[in-house]
């Protein structure tokens, strides 16, 4: 068997997926942030393009991806889907380890493929910029990128823990054409408020939308724009899951386990999602593994409740697992993994227990990434390495147990830029948090 399933452009997804319909219960509505009533399409028309409101809102089981979209799609896409076959050697495991590469994308993340829809829309509404957050700089690289394709001018607040961490992301961003600042920043109204109550403030992906969205409400050619957590970012990412399943029907093969990690969600939404709609419609037994930093532990220590997405309190309330929006997590090197809350699908899902949800530390979490490193010979980025950890444990478990389970995980992006994190790791100055 080869070692990559590799499909051709004719097999790119013609349609996102939209799992709201497939739902075993309505998802609670947001609400607006100063009346704390449902949220309506007109409150959401400042900061998003109407499209990207009526897809937020859609209950059509599909949503055609434009043909714009999908011709740069052909840059990257599809993506490879790989056998670990080193990996399950070197663990001496039964298990059959597969991982989809989104790595390979332009950006170096699976980010990209939202970014260009999002860019598209704004766009075609006749937006002139697009403000957004980032963590560890996937996102706003890709947003970045997308943003140049389209036309855009592009502003990226850059939690300043991961703008210092990671310095040749915000290089990709300004090659790009986009204009990055650390956050907190001196940008923005809310920025300064928080430098002046802490100046040494690392930075969290609460402060930074909150800045973002204030940049964007306070020019009137300008929309905000969102890497994960809401239904419509997390519906684009749904080709990883359509890909790899055509991937897999190609060698006869369906995954008992499927595993993620997850910040916002966007990652273990795009490659579950497709397989969440076998389980819930078609009764597939298929285990749903979600993967957070200890850190950051929203589905394994949060609460199921409405929150806001910002520290600001600019953003709809929106139901979901949630650590407070005011929570300050600790600088790990997975940046994009440092969120306070959970997008409201999964944490509807993880409620239902149709997704479980685990976390680590991130010392065991660079050990795996780097055993998987020297088997696959591929770098991951710090996020892709909690799924990586959970792959190993569950190949583990079915070497202890005899078993010879699929288990597919989403290697979501390279870690080529986040190599000062692995030399902490390798001189023994990573902390175990």
């Amino acid at each position: 068997m080869d070692n990559k399933i590799l499909l051709s452009e004719k097999d790119i997804p013609t349609h996102f997926y939209n799992i709201l319909p497939d739902l075993p219960k309505p998802l609670e509505p947001p609400l607006n942030p100063k009346t704390k009533k449902p949220i309506t399409p007109e409150d959401l028309s400042r900061i998003f393009p109407m499209e990207l409101i009526k897809q937020e809102m859609s209950n059509e089981s599909e949503i055609e991806i434009p043909e714009e979209v999908r011709e740069i799609y052909k840059l990257y896409r599809p993506t490879p889907l790989f056998r670990a076959k080193r990996l399950e050697k070197f663990l001496d495991t039964p298990a059959r380890i597969y991982y989809k590469y989104e790595g390979a994308s332009p950006a170096g993340s699976h980010k990209l493929n939202t970014a260009l829809v999002q860019a598209y829309y704004n766009k075609k509404e006749g937006v002139k910029r697009l403000t957004t957050e980032t963590g560890a700089g996937q996102w706003g690289s890709a947003l970045a990128m997308a943003c140049n394709f389209f036309g855009l001018d592009c502003t990226v607040y850059m939690v300043k823990c991961s703008y210092e961490q990671k310095p040749y992301r915000k290089s990709i961003m300004k090659i790009f054409g986009a204009n990055v600042f650390p956050s907190p920043s001196q940008n923005t109204v809310y920025g300064k408020k928080v430098l002046k109550e802490n100046p040494k403030n690392n930075g969290s992906l609460g402060i930074a939308i909150s800045e973002a969205i204030e940049d964007a409400v306070s020019h009137p050619d300008t929309k905000y724009s969102l890497g994960s957590v809401l239904n419509h970012v997390l519906m684009h990412q749904t080709i990883i899951g359509q890909e790899t399943k055509k991937q897999l029907e190609i060698v006869n093969e369906y995954p008992d386990i499927i595993i993620g990690c997850i910040g916002g969600g966007s990652n273990l939404a795009g490659i579950s999602f497709p397989f969440i709609a076998d389980k819930l419609k078609k009764g597939k037994k298929s285990k749903i593994i979600a993967v957070e930093p200890s850190a950051c532990p929203s589905l394994t220590k949060g609460e199921y409740r409405y929150d806001f997405g910002d520290t600001a309190e600019m953003t709809p309330l929106l139901k979901m697992y949630t650590l407070g929006h005011c929570f300050m997590p600790n600088p790990i090197h997975a940046g994009g993994l440092r969120y306070h809350g959970k997008a409201p699908i999964i944490s509807l899902l993880c409620n239902e227990k149709i997704v479980e949800a685990r976390s680590y530390s991130q010392f065991p979490v660079f050990k795996a990434a780097i055993d998987f490193a020297r088997c696959e010979g591929i770098i991951p980025a710090p996020e892709s390495s909690y799924a990586i950890k959970a792959a190993i444990d569950e190949a583990l478990k079915c070497k202890e147990e005899k078993t010879g389970k699929t288990i597919l995980f989403n290697l979501s992006g390279h870690g080529l830029l986040d190599l000062n994190a692995f030399d902490k790791y390798l001189s023994g100055e990573l902390e175990d948090i």
